[in-house]
């Protein structure tokens, strides 16, 4: 029995430690998507040979990430392999097998259940973030001497899937200034680069957007698929950042001495 909590102690370590790293490279400026692939990538020893190792490679702090995840994962699943033959030496009976493999089987759904889950990724990317911000200085990046940011606002990049939001639309089309996110660059899958694009400019699927905003605001955008779910998800974003407009007004003491 030992064994199994053993085991299911140590994937559940090796989920939270890639979501640690996913959230720590996005601040970094990395898409979502591209962070937690980078980060199972480097936890598990896989190797990454995808366009965005580059830009992983040639950050300093996303290789010190991707260091610290690289040493975690070997003592991880060296410890992982350990475990799983403990659990299925010395069985003594038939009946001990069967359990020992519910057990397994049990612990490893319950693991799988939470680790998809959207509802406790967004909380748990949410309190990361948030002690990222509070312990470490992972916000110290090349971009932040040039833009002076700071609190919640970042730079990242956003990869435009066929079946995102912001596929096959205008900038026009997707007001995205009212949800507080700004365009500052689009990189074309043929390596075209399109640099300050107006409201005309359209987005096509595969290009690679630089966008400024609130990291919640890009997260979020960053999920957000075709659709009239989409369509609601964005004017739900564009209330909340009247919300943070207002307070940012009442908060500002050249706003009090104007007024």
């Amino acid at each position: 029995m030992a064994p199994i909590i053993s085991l299911l102690i140590i994937l559940t370590l090796s989920i939270l430690i890639t979501r640690i790293a996913t959230v720590a490279l996005v601040v970094t400026g990395l898409s979502r998507e591209a962070a937690r692939f980078q980060a199972r990538s480097a936890y598990t020893g896989v190797g990454f040979t995808t366009d965005e190792s580059e830009k992983v490679v040639n950050h300093p702090v996303r290789r010190k990430i991707l260091l610290v995840l690289m040493l975690l994962g070997n003592a991880g699943i060296i410890t992982t392999i350990s475990s799983l033959i403990l659990t299925f030496i010395n069985l003594g009976s038939s009946e001990s097998f069967a359990l020992r493999i519910g057990l397994l089987i049990a612990g490893i759904a319950v693991l799988w259940a939470v680790g998809t889950s959207h509802w406790i990724d967004a909380h748990l990317s949410r309190v990361i973030n948030w002690a990222l911000q509070r312990y470490t200085k992972l916000e110290i990046q090349d971009i932040v001497s040039l833009l002076n940011l700071s609190g919640e606002y970042r730079v990242t990049e956003h990869p435009v899937r066929a079946n995102g939001w912001l596929a096959d639309k205008s900038l026009g089309e997707l007001r995205l200034r009212e949800e507080g996110i700004l365009v500052l660059g689009i990189t074309r899958a043929n390596g075209t680069y399109v640099g300050a694009p107006k409201g005309a400019t359209k987005i096509l699927p595969n290009d690679n957007l630089v966008l400024y905003g609130r990291s919640s605001a890009l997260e979020e955008l960053d999920r957000r698929l075709k659709g009239r779910v989409g369509d609601r998800a964005h004017d739900a974003a564009c209330f909340e950042q009247r919300q943070v407009l207002e307070e940012e007004r009442e908060d500002d003491p050249a706003e009090h001495a104007q007024a």
